[in-house]
């Protein structure tokens, strides 16, 4: 996470909610040859439940069961970290209008920390129903897609190809980066070059909207 407490200020509901609503993010923990890394889409909650506060807040996914970090996993849990990112983007100094500015990147990032464990198998057909649920979800008016729709003995083959995973989150941290250490009329011009495109970076219209909503730290 940025050091610049100008970049951290976001509240941790805040920010468990920007990871709820990405639902894709990159799970790593250490390996006995090295870090290894999943980039998986993931489900917050406990029992069904996605609202704050962190405690006893969980990330449930699964992973293919042939990568290294499933394979390690059934040695035991493990120390874990879920990275999920936000909106960035690449900012040029004469965007500001001010001088002697250096260029740099803005965007957001979410860690959420805690253990990481094999889940029950015999919970992978309702994990994978309260996955595609909260994706799906966000398509209306398209209708639903659900497994149902599949063959059984096509999902059953799928399914037996993954396990599912489950993070207890036992910290949550932000950076969200979005020049709040710089002027108003720095910032929104910026936000403005952003806007027009062809900026390096992803989703850089949304992260100058954001940048547009925020407000010059103190």
């Amino acid at each position: 996470m940025h050091p610049n407490p100008a970049f951290r200020q976001t509240s941790e509901d805040t920010a468990i909610a920007i990871a709820h609503a990405r639902g894709f993010g990159i799970l790593t923990a250490a390996g006995p040859e090295g870090p290894l890394a999943s980039h998986i889409p993931f489900r917050l909650g406990e029992s069904g439940r996605t609202e704050p506060p962190a405690e006893a807040l969980e990330a449930e996914a699964h992973l293919v069961r042939s990568t290294a970090l499933a394979r390690h996993l059934r040695r035991g849990p493990l120390p874990a970290l879920l990275i999920v990112s936000g909106p960035d983007g690449y900012i040029s100094p004469d965007w500001y209008g001010e001088d002697d500015k250096v260029p740099t990147w803005n965007y957001v990032a979410i860690h959420l920390s805690g253990t990481l464990r094999l889940d029950e198998e015999a919970d992978m057909r309702s994990h994978l129903d309260r996955l595609s649920a909260q994706f799906e979800a966000r398509l209306a008016p398209k209708p639903v897609w659900t497994a149902d729709k599949m063959r059984p003995e096509t999902l059953e083959g799928m399914m037996r190809s993954i396990v599912p995973v489950r993070l207890a989150v036992s910290s949550v941290a932000s950076t969200i980066k979005l020049n709040q250490n710089r002027s108003e009329s720095a910032r929104l011009g910026a936000a403005d070059a952003l806007a027009a495109g062809g900026t390096p970076g992803s989703e850089t219209a949304a992260l100058a909207t954001l940048m547009r909503n925020t407000k010059e730290s103190g």
